[in-house]
């Protein structure tokens, strides 16, 4: 099966740290096992990320990176292909059957304030979620279901504290022994 890591490029602490969380809820929730943060250094972003895993289970990690491009080079180095969510790009429901079968690791790359030249040079595949301006956590979610086909509905988070238990009215979480982690 696929490893399905993230980058999130440009993260600004004054501005950003909502929408990185999201991208990070995101990324966990759709099935990636793990982030890194690249931009300026968010301790405090990437503990209630790392809060959050350990009360809702699975083992999705999050990582500073001080360089985009030693991620990106690493991971090539490593086999794996990188995937960059744009507006500029192969629609992204024509190329996710093609990176789902192709079976390698892959590294989605998702924009900050202004995405550098070679994040475009360097990934195996641009993909566009739409050709409209919007949002890295709506690519990243749209992306990653046609990803996993739809798959991620079925993903089971391991020793979870807080587990929703889907219902059609009302809030069902069954909440597991707080002590075991």
């Amino acid at each position: 099966m696929m490893n399905v890591n993230v980058l999130r490029l440009d993260h600004r602490l004054r501005r950003d740290t909502r929408i990185t969380t999201h991208v990070c809820l995101t990324a966990r929730a759709f099935g990636a096992s793990k982030i890194y943060l690249a931009g300026e250094k968010d301790t405090r972003l990437m503990d209630n990320v790392r809060d959050i895993v350990k009360r809702w289970g699975g083992d999705f990690e999050v990582e500073y990176a001080d360089s985009h491009k030693k991620i990106i080079n690493d991971w090539k180095d490593n086999g794996g292909k990188i995937v960059h969510l744009t507006m500029y790009g192969t629609q992204a429901h024509e190329a996710a059957p093609e990176i789902r079968e192709s079976g390698d690791d892959i590294l989605i790359v998702v924009g900050g304030s202004k995405v550098p030249t070679d994040v475009y040079k360097s990934a195996d595949w641009n993909v566009s979620v739409t050709t409209q301006p919007h949002s890295e956590v709506s690519s990243l979610a749209v992306f990653q279901h046609l990803l996993m086909d739809g798959k991620e509905f079925d993903l089971e988070f391991e020793d979870p504290v807080f587990e929703v238990i889907p219902t059609a009215h009302g809030k069902n979480v069954n909440i597991h022994n707080e002590n075991k982690k």
